[in-house]
């Protein structure tokens, strides 16, 4: 096991609500140190072992199920270390973080097996290089980047995500899915820090050819898009993890938000910024009066569905970033609700208090496969810490990224 050594007095949370009017009182450092606290349990009670990183706990449990380098979620956990390393300064968190991170160097030294490099390595690697300066770091990022670039496909405009067959994804015509614009990101950080230029292209044509395809006229988006392999044709678009086709699949809609909001972030075009408010008001208009969504905005029983608190957590830093390039009025409301939600994500209805060392309780995976509802899940911790800490930046006259 890995021992905990941090030593950091627990604080007890406070729940103020989640209205607008109270923002001002809700204490980011309070959840900060709470996430420590958690994480610090996580520490004392894990393998040892590269086979041992954190993925999701089931409703009525407190232990974590554990998955290898090669699971998609893999790079949260080292992930969420350096945010907490980042806060706390510990020597321990930063030892931790690396350890965790190194357990997956392999995926940058073999083929891309699916999109997800960017959430595996990026989080990982690429928050280990940005605190530290390791060089190593640095190599691993470049690397994988120009692995991901591999499956980016002229003929369609996009990287491919999963490549092999997947139920209605017509195998072996080219298909990708939204949160395939989370990735991005790594092969922008490459085109900017060594790697070769084509990286840069690969992204925005990326970002051009899904804003062109993947939304429907209210900006709501579809989860996956199938294109004719050789001539970059639309076939069609579908769900695979939402309610229906046509409905908007929370998780979905928030990748959009954050991916077209750090696509802009890298490029400056305002087209980009147009369309992440353009995308992100269809969400925000429809969140139920506490801002956390159901796991589908058109799920047939709302509101005895499942919530989906990693989409809330997704939104709220993204909406911490997208203030900074908003006009004044937008500016405030993004700012405000995205503080709304961390409130809310920060209270007992949503903050383990019965000795599960995650994070955040309810969120949702994949409902149509019956998989990992309502549990505790890694990615939600993630972007729940990341926001916390884009407010924390803000709050002390920082850029949030």
């Amino acid at each position: 096991m890995i021992r905990k050594t941090l030593g950091i007095v627990c604080v007890v949370l406070i729940s103020y609500g989640c209205h607008l009017k109270q923002k001002e009182i809700f204490d980011v450092d309070e959840s900060l140190q709470y996430c420590v606290e958690q994480a610090d349990q996580t520490l004392s009670e894990i393998p040892d072992d590269e086979k041992s990183l954190p993925r999701n706990i089931a409703p009525e449990s407190k232990e974590w199920n554990y998955v290898t380098y090669q699971d998609w979620t893999s790079g949260f956990w080292p992930g969420t270390l350096w945010y907490l390393y980042e806060y706390s300064q510990e020597p321990n968190l930063k030892d931790v973080a690396d350890q965790f991170t190194e357990y997956l160097r392999p995926l940058s030294e073999k083929p891309a097996t699916d999109h997800d490099l960017g959430f595996q390595v990026f989080n990982s690697f690429g928050n280990g290089y940005r605190l530290t300066g390791n060089a190593e770091y640095k190599k691993v990022i470049l690397r994988t980047a120009d692995t991901l670039a591999t499956l980016y496909n002229p003929a369609v405009g996009t990287i491919l995500s999963w490549p092999r067959p997947v139920p209605n994804m017509e195998w072996p015509n080219h298909n990708t899915i939204m949160d395939n614009m989370i990735n991005l990101e790594l092969l922008f950080w490459a085109s900017k820090n060594g790697g070769d230029s084509s990286l840069y292209q690969i992204a925005v044509a990326h970002a051009e050819t899904t804003m062109a395809n993947h939304f429907r006229p209210d900006f709501t988006s579809y989860h996956v898009v199938v294109y004719d392999r050789e001539t970059g044709e639309r076939i069609k678009g579908v769900t695979h993890q939402g309610y229906s086709d046509e409905s908007m699949w929370a998780r979905g809609q928030a990748w959009a938000i954050y991916g077209y909001t750090m696509v802009y972030r890298e490029t400056k075009d305002p087209k980009f910024l147009d369309f992440a408010q353009k995308v992100t008001r269809p969400y925000l208009d429809n969140l139920p009066e506490d801002f956390i969504p159901y796991w589908d905005f058109q799920a047939p029983n709302i509101p005895d569905e499942p919530r989906d608190a990693s989409a809330a957590a997704v939104v709220a830093s993204a909406l911490l970033e997208l203030a900074e390039y908003s006009d004044k009025a937008l500016a405030k409301e993004y700012r405000n609700k995205a503080i709304a939600m961390l409130e809310e994500l920060s209270s007992p209805r949503y903050c383990p208090e019965d000795g599960n060392p995650a994070f955040l309780r309810h969120s949702t995976g994949h409902y149509p496969n019956g998989s990992e509802i309502d549990y505790s899940i890694i990615y939600a911790d993630y972007y729940y810490i990341e926001g916390l800490t884009r407010l924390k930046r803000i709050r002390e006259g920082k850029k949030p990224v």
